[in-house]
Protein backbone atom coordinates (compact mmCIF):
# COMPACT_ATOMS: atom_id res chain seq x y z
CA UNK A 1 0.00 0.00 0.00
CA UNK A 2 3.16 2.56 0.78
CA UNK A 3 4.68 1.98 -2.56
CA UNK A 4 1.33 2.51 -4.32
CA UNK A 5 0.45 5.82 -2.61
CA UNK A 6 3.86 6.68 -3.33
CA UNK A 7 3.68 6.26 -6.78
CA UNK A 8 0.58 8.19 -7.36
CA UNK A 9 1.86 11.07 -5.04
CA UNK A 10 4.79 11.13 -7.28
CA UNK A 11 2.27 11.09 -10.75
CA UNK A 12 0.62 14.20 -9.35
CA UNK A 13 3.53 16.30 -8.11
CA UNK A 14 4.05 19.45 -11.04
CA UNK A 15 7.69 18.40 -12.63
CA UNK A 16 10.63 20.68 -11.60
CA UNK A 17 10.62 22.36 -14.96
CA UNK A 18 7.28 23.88 -13.29
CA UNK A 19 7.93 24.89 -9.83
CA UNK A 20 11.50 26.62 -11.06
CA UNK A 21 11.31 27.87 -14.92
CA UNK A 22 13.51 30.74 -15.81
CA UNK A 23 13.21 32.13 -19.25
CA UNK A 24 15.38 31.67 -22.59
CA UNK A 25 18.62 33.60 -22.21
CA UNK A 26 17.22 35.12 -19.29
CA UNK A 27 18.24 37.00 -16.05
CA UNK A 28 19.16 40.81 -15.14
CA UNK A 29 17.83 42.35 -11.79
CA UNK A 30 16.44 41.22 -8.44
CA UNK A 31 12.62 42.75 -8.35
CA UNK A 32 13.05 44.73 -4.70
CA UNK A 33 10.19 46.30 -3.53
CA UNK A 34 9.22 48.51 -5.97
CA UNK A 35 10.34 46.17 -8.71
CA UNK A 36 13.97 47.68 -9.27
CA UNK A 37 16.85 45.03 -10.30
CA UNK A 38 19.83 44.29 -8.25
CA UNK A 39 22.93 42.81 -9.47
CA UNK A 40 23.81 40.67 -6.06
CA UNK A 41 24.89 37.23 -6.56
CA UNK A 42 22.50 36.67 -3.86
CA UNK A 43 18.96 37.79 -4.18
CA UNK A 44 16.33 38.86 -0.97
CA UNK A 45 13.19 36.76 -1.17
CA UNK A 46 11.03 37.42 -4.50
CA UNK A 47 8.21 34.62 -4.19
CA UNK A 48 8.31 31.61 -5.70
CA UNK A 49 7.34 33.07 -8.88
CA UNK A 50 10.88 34.64 -9.01
CA UNK A 51 12.15 32.70 -11.77
CA UNK A 52 9.28 32.28 -13.58
CA UNK A 53 9.66 32.04 -17.68
CA UNK A 54 10.04 35.41 -19.35
CA UNK A 55 7.59 34.28 -21.70
CA UNK A 56 7.55 36.82 -24.47
CA UNK A 57 10.74 36.21 -27.09
CA UNK A 58 13.52 39.48 -26.14
CA UNK A 59 13.13 41.86 -28.97
CA UNK A 60 16.75 43.23 -29.97
CA UNK A 61 15.84 46.70 -30.02
CA UNK A 62 18.45 48.58 -28.30
CA UNK A 63 20.58 50.99 -30.29
CA UNK A 64 23.16 51.58 -28.02
CA UNK A 65 25.05 50.29 -25.27
CA UNK A 66 24.35 52.31 -21.68
CA UNK A 67 27.70 52.90 -21.77
CA UNK A 68 30.62 54.14 -24.10
CA UNK A 69 30.29 52.26 -27.27
CA UNK A 70 31.64 48.94 -26.60
CA UNK A 71 32.44 48.11 -23.35
CA UNK A 72 34.31 45.65 -21.58
CA UNK A 73 32.06 43.04 -20.06
CA UNK A 74 33.72 42.75 -16.82
CA UNK A 75 31.27 39.91 -15.63
CA UNK A 76 28.62 38.38 -18.14
CA UNK A 77 24.87 37.00 -17.29
CA UNK A 78 25.19 33.66 -14.58
CA UNK A 79 21.27 32.47 -14.87
CA UNK A 80 20.67 30.94 -10.90
CA UNK A 81 19.14 27.59 -10.69
CA UNK A 82 17.13 28.46 -8.04
CA UNK A 83 15.06 31.69 -6.62
CA UNK A 84 17.75 32.07 -3.55
CA UNK A 85 20.70 30.37 -5.74
CA UNK A 86 23.82 32.34 -6.37
CA UNK A 87 24.49 33.94 -10.24
CA UNK A 88 24.55 37.21 -11.61
CA UNK A 89 21.18 38.69 -12.59
CA UNK A 90 22.38 40.96 -14.87
CA UNK A 91 26.02 42.38 -16.42
CA UNK A 92 28.74 44.21 -15.53
CA UNK A 93 29.99 47.00 -18.14
CA UNK A 94 33.51 48.91 -17.22
CA UNK A 95 32.88 52.25 -16.36
CA UNK A 96 34.46 54.51 -14.69
CA UNK A 97 32.44 57.55 -11.59
CA UNK A 98 31.33 59.93 -14.20
CA UNK A 99 30.36 58.44 -16.68
CA UNK A 100 27.21 59.06 -18.33
CA UNK A 101 24.75 56.14 -18.46
CA UNK A 102 22.25 55.81 -21.29
CA UNK A 103 18.48 53.96 -21.79
CA UNK A 104 19.68 51.66 -24.91
CA UNK A 105 15.55 52.03 -26.09
CA UNK A 106 12.92 54.47 -26.00
CA UNK A 107 10.45 53.63 -22.31
CA UNK A 108 9.57 55.46 -19.47
CA UNK A 109 11.51 56.01 -16.34
CA UNK A 110 9.66 53.51 -13.53
CA UNK A 111 11.80 54.39 -10.98
CA UNK A 112 14.73 56.61 -10.02
CA UNK A 113 16.26 56.45 -6.46
CA UNK A 114 18.05 54.44 -3.93
CA UNK A 115 17.91 50.90 -3.18
CA UNK A 116 20.07 49.72 0.21
CA UNK A 117 22.21 52.64 -0.57
CA UNK A 118 22.25 52.74 -4.33
CA UNK A 119 21.13 54.88 -7.04
CA UNK A 120 19.15 53.16 -9.16
CA UNK A 121 17.48 53.37 -12.60
CA UNK A 122 14.50 51.63 -13.80
CA UNK A 123 13.14 52.16 -17.25
CA UNK A 124 10.31 50.42 -18.54
CA UNK A 125 10.67 49.68 -22.53
CA UNK A 126 7.98 50.62 -24.80
CA UNK A 127 6.16 48.09 -26.93
CA UNK A 128 7.79 45.07 -25.40
CA UNK A 129 5.14 43.49 -24.59
CA UNK A 130 2.55 42.63 -21.29
CA UNK A 131 4.61 42.78 -18.43
CA UNK A 132 6.80 45.44 -20.76
CA UNK A 133 10.76 44.70 -20.35
CA UNK A 134 12.46 46.79 -17.74
CA UNK A 135 15.81 47.65 -18.16
CA UNK A 136 17.75 48.84 -14.49
CA UNK A 137 21.04 50.64 -13.96
CA UNK A 138 23.47 50.46 -11.14
CA UNK A 139 24.99 52.14 -9.16
CA UNK A 140 23.94 55.68 -11.33
CA UNK A 141 23.36 58.95 -10.09
CA UNK A 142 19.88 59.97 -11.77
CA UNK A 143 19.62 62.74 -13.96
CA UNK A 144 15.99 62.09 -15.08
CA UNK A 145 12.99 61.72 -12.26
CA UNK A 146 9.49 59.12 -12.19
CA UNK A 147 7.87 59.30 -15.38
CA UNK A 148 9.45 60.60 -17.54
CA UNK A 149 9.89 59.70 -21.07
CA UNK A 150 13.24 58.77 -22.87
CA UNK A 151 14.58 57.73 -26.21
CA UNK A 152 17.32 55.49 -26.51
CA UNK A 153 20.89 57.37 -26.51
CA UNK A 154 19.07 60.07 -24.10
CA UNK A 155 21.39 60.42 -20.66
CA UNK A 156 19.65 59.70 -17.68
CA UNK A 157 22.49 59.73 -15.13
CA UNK A 158 26.05 58.90 -14.16
CA UNK A 159 28.08 56.40 -12.75
CA UNK A 160 28.37 56.41 -8.97
CA UNK A 161 31.71 56.52 -7.33
CA UNK A 162 30.32 54.12 -4.96
CA UNK A 163 27.54 51.12 -4.41
CA UNK A 164 29.34 48.64 -6.76
CA UNK A 165 30.17 45.02 -6.57
CA UNK A 166 32.53 44.91 -9.12
CA UNK A 167 36.45 44.26 -8.46
CA UNK A 168 36.87 47.64 -10.97
CA UNK A 169 34.91 50.28 -11.48
CA UNK A 170 31.70 49.20 -13.36
CA UNK A 171 27.61 49.67 -13.86
CA UNK A 172 25.43 47.17 -13.35
CA UNK A 173 23.12 46.78 -16.02
CA UNK A 174 20.05 44.33 -15.75
CA UNK A 175 16.70 43.15 -17.82
CA UNK A 176 13.56 42.20 -16.20
CA UNK A 177 10.04 41.16 -17.57
CA UNK A 178 7.84 41.22 -14.74
CA UNK A 179 9.30 39.54 -11.88
CA UNK A 180 11.06 37.12 -14.40
CA UNK A 181 15.52 37.66 -15.15
CA UNK A 182 16.15 38.12 -18.15
CA UNK A 183 19.47 38.47 -20.01
CA UNK A 184 19.99 41.93 -20.93
CA UNK A 185 22.77 41.30 -23.70
CA UNK A 186 19.53 39.89 -25.93
CA UNK A 187 18.33 43.42 -26.56
CA UNK A 188 21.58 44.23 -28.46
CA UNK A 189 21.43 43.70 -32.11
CA UNK A 190 24.01 41.75 -33.98
CA UNK A 191 25.32 44.88 -35.32
CA UNK A 192 25.80 46.61 -32.03
CA UNK A 193 26.69 43.77 -30.02
CA UNK A 194 29.45 42.70 -32.68
CA UNK A 195 30.35 46.54 -33.42
CA UNK A 196 34.39 47.61 -32.62
CA UNK A 197 35.90 50.47 -32.66
CA UNK A 198 35.38 52.90 -35.61
CA UNK A 199 38.76 53.25 -38.04
CA UNK A 200 39.48 55.20 -41.00
CA UNK A 201 39.61 53.60 -44.31
CA UNK A 202 41.91 54.84 -47.00
CA UNK A 203 39.68 56.45 -49.97
CA UNK A 204 41.00 54.98 -53.73
CA UNK A 205 42.30 58.20 -55.67
CA UNK A 206 42.42 60.39 -52.25
CA UNK A 207 45.88 60.39 -51.19
CA UNK A 208 46.78 60.03 -47.00
CA UNK A 209 47.35 63.05 -45.06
Amino acid sequence: MLVVALTVAALMAPPASRLFAVGVGAGAGLGVGVGVGVGDSTPSPVGASGLRAAGDPVPAIARTWPVGVRPRVLRGWEPPATVYGPGHRGVDLAAPPGTPVRAVADGRVSFAGRVAGKGVVSVELAGTGDPPLRTTYEPVRASVPRGAEVEAGEVIGTVEAGGSHCTAPCVHWGLLRGDAYVDPLSLLPPWLLQRGPSRLLPVLGVPLP
